[in-house]
């Protein structure tokens, strides 16, 4: 994922940019979050309080960008307040993980045309300046990997005893990528990688074992894996599918871990009744999904955990 090359801007393009930022910081305002005031020690962030850095040159960040990087911080759960572009990671003998999204800051500045100086010289005027804005993306430390140990943020460990050894070792067996961090929960089909919240930030650790699971089953439909058809977009029937899938199966493995397995996705029941409704034979197909994607997570266990389901027919 390349920089974003910093560019002069036309007056329409400086417009959308700065109406895009106007935009986030209202969005912020209309959630009830004060983009200048962040909730620092609180399950959102466990990043220190303090301005944004770019952490190769140490130099701060000001005026919006402050803004745009804290609500970064808050919105992914960063731990820490270092920034680095695409390159500068490179530089440093690091790299940016595969899969993770930049967040785009901007730098103010004038310059002066070539047919403006021409006109000036002209003229005997004096030459006019223009404004422009340069976009660039930079990533936060917690989205590189193999920075030099005075660069890289240590992620804050998790309590003994949040994640069950039978969860850690199901996990740790699969060889998915799981990243701990953040504080959204999903699974990228195109990278390959789950992404969890860390325990901590659950109102009960059952929360996160459910959800770890659930993410997990979606990756066990990779092609490499189970190869089952996750292209269906957010809102649509096949989208609901994969999602009943996820949660079948996460039910499954949760009670061949001993783990109480209760709906985690509530909101999604609207969607499941129209697909149920739409297709009889979708619970069955459904479940028999689950279990293969189940059994085959569990398979990956050293020693055989019990199986998730005895059927093993395509319906």
């Amino acid at each position: 994922m390349p920089d974003t090359a910093p560019t002069v801007r036309s007056g329409a393009d400086r417009s959308n940019l700065y109406a895009e930022i106007t935009a986030r910081i209202i969005a912020e305002l209309e959630a009830g979050r004060l983009p200048w005031v962040q909730p620092w020690g609180t399950p959102a962030t466990s990043a220190p309080l303090g301005l944004p850095r770019n952490a190769a040159t140490g130099r701060a960040y000001t005026g919006v960008n402050v803004l745009i990087l804290w609500g970064a911080v808050v919105a992914r759960g960063f731990s820490g307040q270092g920034w680095l572009t695409f390159r500068q990671a490179l530089a440093l003998g690091g790299h940016v993980r595969k899969g993770e999204r930049g967040t785009t800051v901007v730098y103010a500045d004038r310059f002066i045309s070539d047919d403006e100086r021409r006109r000036a010289r002209d003229t005997g005027d004096e030459p006019q300046s223009v404004p422009f804005l340069k976009r660039f993306t930079v990533f936060n430390c917690d989205q590189c990997e193999d920075l030099p140990d005075s660069i890289a943020v240590a992620p804050p460990p998790i309590p003994e005893g949040l994640i069950l050894p039978r969860a850690e070792a199901l996990i740790r067996a699969s060889d998915v990528d799981v990243r701990i961090g953040g504080t959204r929960a999903f699974y990228s089909p195109r990278h390959d990688y789950v992404q969890v919240p860390p325990p901590q930030a659950f109102f009960e650790p059952v929360n996160w074992h459910r959800t770890a699971l659930h993410e997990l089953s979606h990756s066990s439909g990779h092609p490499e894996r189970l190869n089952r058809d996750l292209s269906g977009s957010f809102g649509s029937r096949k989208y609901a599918f994969e999602e009943l899938i996820a949660e079948i199966s996460a039910a499954f493995l949760c009670a061949a871990l001993g783990i109480v397995p209760t709906v985690r996705h509530a909101d999604y029941l609207g969607a499941w009744l129209d697909v149920l409704r739409a297709d009889d034979h979708a619970i069955v197909r459904a479940a028999s999904q689950a279990s293969k994607a189940a059994d085959y997570l569990l398979g990956s266990l050293p020693e055989a955990a019990p199986a998730a389901g005895d059927e093993r027919e395509s319906v």
